[in-house]
């Protein structure tokens, strides 16, 4: 079974530095001024910190068939 993260635009208010950014263990997350994190799934371990850490839930780690 895979993961992949993926972003609800909807969810992600984008009006401050996104607290989830800091909690990725292996900098997969990167964010420019006030806009929605951007994941960099090369890097990314599908660990779920940061889904688990953002607090409007934009972040969610799906199962991929």
């Amino acid at each position: 079974m895979e993961k992949k993260l993926t972003i609800r635009q909807e969810n992600c208010p984008q009006n401050h530095k996104c607290p989830a950014v800091g909690v990725c263990p292996v900098g997969a997350l990167s964010q420019t001024e006030f806009s929605a994190p951007v994941i960099d799934h090369a890097k990314c371990i599908r660990c779920g910190k940061c889904s688990d850490y953002c607090p409007k839930k934009a972040l969610v780690l799906n199962v991929v068939d």
